[in-house]
């Protein structure tokens, strides 16, 4: 495939194994990178942005292989990807790329997540992007991740990306020869029990950590073709899951089931 200008960011910090891996691995194949992502990690900060005090980002290009631009930068994910769009490049990219993720970014977990609100913001402006997660938190072997991205990356550019989808990808926890098949799927319903863990500190002043296990809901109703695996029950079983996901959130419910609401007085 023809070179192509790739802009890479994360939510796990410009420290973090996967984002080397990934950008070196695309450089690798002959692809024109630059990392803009942030200078510590910013997990779960979704969508967020950073407008009550300055943006700062410093180069970080000694922390990748030869042939990567990088900045280290002071804001979140989403900061990241606008400030590179907007300021740091001169030549907006062919593709977006955010990852690899220290763990998964399944279910309803995209929401609230920083790598998928980085490619979020390369869907916005029009650009191919994908987000990709390397599915437990502990593991470290990011190669076969990476690979299984620029490859899914590659084809669909090739195929004819469609407009304003974004592609999330979480790959196994797994040897690049025991990962399973690359399937589409749903995105689950993922809630947590017991989230708030309450301590008290030396002074006796209560404080709270946010924890919970995660209670998946693999019987509900979720949206996308019924012979679609969901994305977790599939990543559980060994497969990667590739879901199409879209900045639009409107209610795709009938409108006949909303009901007719009047104000109990006038809008004066």
């Amino acid at each position: 495939m023809a070179s192509l200008k790739i802009l890479i960011s994360n939510d796990d910090g410009v420290f973090a194994g996967g984002i080397r891996t990934l950008a070196n691995a695309a450089v690798a194949r002959g692809h024109q990178v630059s990392v803009v992502c942030p200078d510590q990690e910013r997990s779960a900060t979704g969508h967020g942005l950073t407008l009550q005090t300055p943006i700062r980002a410093e180069r970080a290009d000694e922390l990748f292989d030869d042939g990567v631009t990088a900045w280290a930068c002071s804001g979140t994910p989403s900061d990241c990807v606008k400030l590179a769009l907007f300021s740091l490049l001169e030549e907006w990219p062919d593709l977006v790329l955010s990852g690899i993720n220290h763990g998964p970014n399944l279910g309803t977990d995209v929401l609230y997540s920083g790598t998928v609100s980085a490619a979020m913001e390369g869907t916005i402006e029009g650009l191919p992007s994908l987000a990709v997660s390397s599915a437990d938190f502990q593991w470290r072997q990011f190669v076969p991740a990476a690979g299984i991205a620029l490859d899914v990356a590659e084809q669909m550019l090739a195929a004819g990306w469609p407009s304003g989808m974004l592609l999330n990808l979480n790959v196994p926890p797994l040897p690049a020869e025991s990962i399973g098949a690359l399937r589409w799927c749903r995105t689950a319903v993922r809630r947590y029990t017991d989230q708030f863990d309450r301590r008290v500190d030396p002074r006796g002043r209560a404080y709270y950590w946010l924890a919970g296990e995660v209670a998946n809901d693999l019987e509900a109703e979720v949206a996308g073709p019924a012979g679609w695996p969901i994305d977790v029950a599939h990543v559980h079983g060994g497969g990667v899951s590739l879901t199409p996901l879209q900045p639009e959130l409107f209610w795709r419910g009938a409108a006949s089931d909303l009901p007719r609401l009047e104000l109990s007085q006038p809008v004066l």
